[in-house]
């Protein structure tokens, strides 16, 4: 086992009827006036923003709201947030949604904090040194964000579009109030993707360089396990409370850092980057897009630890070769299968997208940087890995 750190300090309300806590518990937290952050459509049909706003007004909690985060989060609405939130003179921030309305709601509070330009802590010019209060309302199982310390947003501003990450434990909720039943009416095709991306954020920690440990290894195995017979389960019957709450609960725990607990890195995140791209210029569904991508990811870096894959695929999948190169194959395989039964794409293709050889030469050159960095841990990826992994998810 390897000397790492894990730190999941948000207070988490899990169950039904876990958001009509939310004006009780921001009371006792200091809150007076919240801003409540939301996509629209489904929060407001489904009457979840009028029971959430009741509740914090039967708490004597006044509000202020701000819908209209679109997935891939956009920096503009984010400045705009902030106006609004400075001018209304709030003091606590409420995020109702899945991730793209907590990871907005993130950088509005980083945003509250500074006295500089929000966009600073995604291009790396400044780190975090504090942020607004900051709780969130789950609807979606998929990002992780309700517990992690991740923010991702779209910078809309520029041309071609900028989607990049903020990671800082100051980001992390500090409550989260999680209702599976919230996330019954998801279609099957956002069921499918969020699971996808669950499933990913524990594969990204799966991989890396270095020492293992055979606790953390185990409950990935688990974790992937319980989120594919689930996702089934859902799809089959939308309704099934038990499988949405394995789902919603394998979601937070896969980007809380606990399935990094004990190894070595924090994983690889090549694929993550990659979609990022993708997602920035083709606006594509972030776990469909991480499908596309990963098979070809696996087949470009397996040689690195072919006993690696193998292993997953033993535990996972039960499957036994005579050799590991085999066994990694059909790992492989196993999991492009796996993301199939979700209804997600395992290429580009199926992201409806059938690049030309230009395409791919500017998205590995807009990946990579211009050549001037290189992404992953299990294996380093240089621009020409980048441009050949896009290049074969793209035959598909």
């Amino acid at each position: 086992m390897a000397t790492s750190q894990y730190f999941a300090p948000t207070h988490v309300y899990f169950g039904r009827g876990a958001e009509e806590e939310v004006g009780e518990v921001l009371k006792k937290d200091g809150a007076k006036k919240v801003f409540l952050h939301f996509g629209g459509g489904s929060v407001v049909r489904s009457g979840l923003l009028s029971r959430v706003e009741k509740s914090l007004s039967s708490c004597g909690l006044s509000y202020v709201e701000c819908g209209g985060v679109q997935p891939n989060p956009r920096l503009s609405l984010v400045r705009k947030g902030l106006d609004l939130y400075r001018k209304e003179g709030c003091d606590f921030i409420l995020a109702v949604g899945g991730g793209s309305a907590i990871d907005s709601a993130k950088a509005i509070a980083y945003g509250a904090a500074y006295n500089g330009d929000v966009w600073d802590f995604y291009s790396g010019n400044a780190k975090p040194s504090s942020i607004a209060p900051l709780a969130v309302v789950l609807t979606l199982s998929a990002t992780g964000s309700e517990m992690s310390d991740s923010s991702v947003i779209t910078n809309d501003e520029v041309t071609p579009n900028d989607k990049v990450g903020c990671n800082s434990d100051l980001g992390r909720p500090r409550f989260a109030f999680m209702n599976p039943a919230l996330t019954c009416s998801v279609s099957a095709f956002q069921t499918g993707s969020g699971s996808a991306d669950i499933m990913m954020h524990t594969l990204e920690r799966f991989f890396h360089s270095g020492e293992c440990f055979e606790f953390t290894d185990e409950n990935a195995v688990t974790l992937l396990k319980s989120v594919w017979k689930n996702t089934l389960k859902a799809l089959k019957n939308p309704d099934d409370y038990d499988a949405r709450a394995a789902i919603m609960w394998a979601g937070s725990v896969s980007h809380n850092g606990f399935t990094a607990a004990g190894n070595s890195t924090g994983g690889d995140w090549s694929c993550h980057k990659m979609e990022h791209e993708v997602s920035a210029l083709y606006d594509v569904a972030h776990g469909a897009g991480l499908t596309a991508i990963w098979g070809s990811w696996a087949r470009h870096v397996a040689h690195v630890d072919y006993g690696r894959f193998a292993y997953l695929g033993k535990s996972l999948f039960g499957i036994k070769c005579s050799s590991e190169v085999e066994a990694c194959e059909k790992t492989i395989e196993a999991f492009e299968d796996v993301f199939k039964s979700f209804g997600m794409p395992i290429g580009l293709h199926g992201l409806g997208l059938n690049l030309s050889d230009s395409d791919i030469d500017k998205l590995a050159a807009k990946t990579s940087w211009n050549g001037q960095r290189t992404l992953g841990d299990f294996m380093v990826l240089e621009h020409e890995d980048m441009k050949a992994i896009f290049a074969e998810a793209n035959r598909k």
